[in-house]
């Protein structure tokens, strides 16, 4: 989840915030971010919408380009 941090950090968002939020524990947000623990395909939906970007930009850290 490479992208998920990355995004967080540029929005100056902390994981308290973005968790309470997204009403899950701050604990499994930093899991994420970390990849200690897979996010659910419905989480990252939510984590998606929440952000304004795509799934493949929360995994890669980039956006999909068709080659």
């Amino acid at each position: 989840m490479k992208g998920l941090k990355m995004i967080r950090k540029e929005r100056n968002l902390n994981q308290l915030k973005v968790a309470m939020d997204l009403n899950i524990s701050r604990e499994a947000l930093s899991h994420y971010e970390n990849g200690k623990r897979e996010p659910s395909l419905d989480m990252l939906n939510k984590l998606s919408s929440y952000f304004n970007v795509s799934i493949d930009f929360l995994i890669n850290g980039k956006e999909f380009v068709k080659k």
